[in-house]
């Protein structure tokens, strides 16, 4: 099942396992599950320390594959074979059902263990989503170490009649005791504040105490993250708050032109960064939204928790997200058919009919990406012709299962009031009102600044973007700002990240200033 180098890895991996593990298996008579059936005896060839028990996982699922402390019942199953993404949380199960501790916060971890109540969680997941293994590997985190929590993560593509009844359209999709819990990337954190109710009020009194900083910064991707680390270097007492760490780049696979990276996968860059921001003294507050900033004395700002974070100077580097359509259905049929990430939520339209709005790169990226998967694939743009760079289109018009229409003004999400089973748009020469039957819907039209938090308070472009000057600095005297939150015309990761650092610096030199200024004015 796994190649020489892989077994290699993974033996380095597994000798970091404390005490004994066990697995067990539920297999019938299919492909997948000789494959997990290899893969289980791979791993414990590998370990002296895990074991193949007689057991089953107690979910019934087939395959499945369960993870336990030697002795006990499986709470961590993995129903299919956790390869692809995947395949490092079934590392890190391993690990940590082992005894091999986790690098999360320590006041996190005992909050976990705290829980009261019973909690089963499900999971289904693609195996080419990569936003799916945080989610999962949070989970099962949680299950390791709480005896009243189990987790299953469960493949959407393998268990498709699950998928049907639960019409789960997109991943990561959790259960909770066999109701919906959440969609989307969610962390450790963010999962364990929903099902703690009183934890919000205790952070937010917490954040509260919080002393002065001299340069907070409001985001964590590219641009936050160099933010803090060129501040955190300077000396001065730096902080982190965002809603989580990587922004838009933790949406991202493929990476080709990050500089002296040849390739590389936006969460594992986004590790990366993380990593390095921790490095230095740097304090970082995940889960938790900017709503307000003010100026005062010093510079307030408010988060939606209702606490308040003040610091001397402040860098806005909340990123942006993907623009929506804004027509009927939209809403009604998000996650239920429209989705904004084709390698999420690709492998859920298997062999079926899809649309992709938008014919820039990304659209048509997109569009080649799901032609592999899906039955077929049409493309509507809004323009006269694609936006796109040549060598996608070429590649794009030579797959015979992809259509292109231009001059196509999407104006409404049809569907059946459970699923997506259409769209109707406007033939913008003819002005002919036209319906495509189809499954599924990625939206692929850009990206909108996130500043609605900010309007009134600091100067906006038309576009709602963040005004900067040539440092960084806003029109609010110790506000600067950086990344794709501002007017900088190209939105890189690389271009953030210097945004990012020539923010940090204009905010030391404001700082520095505001040192001289308050000596003279005292004297």
């Amino acid at each position: 099942m796994l190649d020489a180098n892989l077994k290699k890895q993974l033996a380095t991996y597994l000798q970091n396992i404390v005490t004994p593990v066990e697995l067990s298996l539920s297999l019938d008579d299919s492909a997948k599950a000789r494959e997990l059936s290899a893969l289980a005896q791979d791993i414990v060839a590998l370990s002296d320390k895990v074991s193949l028990g007689e057991g089953r996982p107690a979910t019934g699922r087939a395959p499945s594959l369960g993870v336990a402390p030697e002795g006990e019942a499986a709470r961590v199953e993995f129903a299919g074979v956790p390869m692809g993404h995947e395949f490092t949380s079934l590392v890190l199960a391993l690990l940590q059902t082992g005894g091999h501790p986790s690098k999360a916060d320590p006041a996190l971890l005992e909050q976990v263990r705290n829980l009261e109540g019973e909690y089963r969680f499900e999971t289904y997941i693609s195996l080419s989503c990569q936003n799916c293994p945080d989610v999962v590997q949070a989970l099962n985190l949680m299950a390791t170490l709480n005896p009243n929590i189990s987790h299953v993560m469960i493949d959407g593509a393998l268990f498709q009649d699950e998928v049907a009844e639960r019409n789960v359209m997109a991943v990561p999709s959790v259960y909770l005791n066999g109701e919906p819990f959440g969609e989307g990337r969610m962390t450790l954190a963010e999962i364990v504040n929903k099902v703690d109710t009183g934890a919000a009020a205790r952070q937010a009194q917490a954040l509260d105490a919080r002393a002065p900083y001299d340069l907070l910064v409001v985001g964590a991707g590219p641009a936050g993250a160099a933010a803090a680390i060129y501040a955190a270097r300077k000396g001065i007492r730096t902080g982190v708050v965002a809603d989580r760490f990587g922004g838009q780049v933790m949406d991202t696979v493929g990476i080709e032109n990050f500089i002296s990276v040849r390739a590389t996968e936006g969460p594992k860059l986004v590790a990366n960064l993380e990593q390095h921001v921790l490095d230095y003294d740097v304090d970082v507050m995940t889960a938790q939204k900017a709503s307000k900033l003010k100026r005062r004395d010093l510079v307030e700002i408010e988060l939606e928790s209702g606490a308040t974070l003040k610091s001397r100077s402040v860098i806005l580097a909340t990123g942006a997200r993907w623009r929506e359509l804004n027509v009927p259905g939209e809403h009604e049929y998000r996650g239920k058919g429209v989705a904004y990430c084709p390698h999420c939520d690709g492998p859920l339209f298997k062999g079926k009919k899809v649309a992709v709005i938008g014919g820039g790169n990304s659209g048509l990226e997109a569009a080649i990406d799901l032609a592999g998967i899906v039955e077929h694939v049409t493309v509507l743009e809004f323009g006269d012709t694609l936006r796109a760079d040549e060598v996608l289109q070429r590649k794009a018009r030579s797959l015979k299962n992809i259509d292109i229409i231009t001059r196509a003004q999407t104006t409404e999400v049809l569907g059946d009031g459970q699923r997506v089973n259409g769209l109707r748009y406007t033939d913008r020469a003819s002005g002919e009102s036209r319906e495509i039957a189809l499954s599924g819907l990625f939206v692929q039209i850009g990206l909108v600044p996130n500043t609605e938090w900010l309007e009134g308070d600091i100067e906006l472009s038309r576009h709602g973007e963040i005004e900067i000057g040539s440092r960084g600095e806003t029109s609010v005297p110790g506000v600067f700002a950086a990344g794709d939150v501002t007017t900088v015309p190209f939105k890189q990761i690389i271009i953030s990240m210097g945004a990012g650092a020539t923010a940090a610096l204009g905010a030391f030199d404001y700082l520095i200033r505001e040192s001289v200024d308050d000596t003279d004015q005292a004297a």
